[in-house]
């Protein structure tokens, strides 16, 4: 991909989700410029120099360090830092930590760059997303998180898998919090243009495994952790598909986190729906469709995080 010319995108946070979001970008020519921030000083200028050794390859550069003047002149701003999620954590036992993190490193990034669009990518980036808006004041387009966009990554790979189709003609999205309660809007799923259980296959797909497969992506991390201590590389790609989508202008529809606000009856809370993504940053698809069930799971998931926040005492 030929890199965006005059774009500059800021990593924040050397670790493996950080530093593969980097490559990722790098690679895929995300941004003209990219440039890498962690408090860790040996830690970024050895991931810094490991990628730029690469950039004779690419057709973007690197640079970064542990001096927050590297944000300068960002257009996009992601944030990977925080609290590492261990085998057997939730994504909410990571959420104090993380809260005193952004609390400490978003107002001085809002100084050094006041015109970037800012996406969260630390867990549990839902609750994060809201507290990011308090602290920064940005609206919901300037602040958001990565959301379900990995996690729909997931499912379409599995049921591409299952069916035999490119992953590209699979049209399905997780929706709602990016952890626990999150869920497939089914009754939108096709392939191609053929509705999801009307497909025809040797082995027709049922509705007893679109659940099991569903609860294969909501319990996808867990078991990526368990074998290798994170997930990396994939969110790490899914992070530079949202930054595209913000840079190229792309209008992209991708199921990021928002601060919602009368969507579906539903305000004050980041979750996860899907959402035109483009230079002017996310704006929920209003029309997209629910069925009865999807929209009593998706008020259930608004709860769950909303539960979260009030412990926070941010609701």
């Amino acid at each position: 991909m030929t890199a965006n010319r005059g774009t500059k995108l800021t990593v924040v946070g050397a670790g493996s989700v950080g530093s593969s979001l980097a490559y990722a970008a790098l690679i895929r020519g995300s941004a003209n410029e990219v440039a890498l921030y962690d408090i860790a000083t040996a830690k970024v200028e050895a991931e810094v120099l490991d990628l730029a050794h690469g950039t004779p390859f690419t057709e973007s550069s690197i640079g970064g360090g542990d001096d927050l003047a590297v944000a300068e002149g960002s257009d996009v701003i992601v944030i990977t830092a925080g609290a590492k999620q261990q085998p057997g954590q939730t994504r909410m036992d990571l959420l104090a930590t993380n809260v005193r993190i952004l609390e400490s490193l978003l107002p001085p990034l809002v100084e050094r760059a006041p015109d970037a669009t800012i996406v969260l990518v630390t867990n549990p980036v839902d609750v994060l997303t809201v507290v990011a808006q308090q602290i920064t004041g940005l609206p919901s387009t300037r602040v958001f998180g990565s959301g379900t966009v990995l996690d729909t990554a997931r499912l379409r790979w599995l049921l591409g898998r299952r069916l035999g189709v490119s992953t590209s003609s699979v049209h399905a999205h997780i929706v709602g919090e990016h952890g626990d309660t999150e869920f497939p809007l089914w009754s939108s799923a096709t392939i191609g243009p053929v509705p999801l259980l009307e497909w025809e296959a040797d082995e027709p797909i049922t509705t007893e495994e679109l659940d099991r497969i569903a609860v294969d992506v909501r319990d996808a991390a867990y078991k990526v952790i368990a074998g290798k201590g994170a997930t990396n590389y994939a969110i790490g790609l899914s992070g530079a598909r949202i930054v595209e989508g913000l840079l190229r202008d792309e209008r992209a529809v991708l199921p990021v986190s928002t601060v919602l606000d009368g969507y579906r009856g539903i305000s004050g809370v980041a979750m996860s729906v899907p959402s035109i993504v483009g230079a002017a940053g996310p704006v929920p698809v209003a029309g997209t469709p629910f069925s009865a069930d999807e929209d009593a799971k998706l008020h259930a998931s608004a709860e769950a995080i909303s539960g979260a926040l009030a412990k926070l005492g941010t609701s």
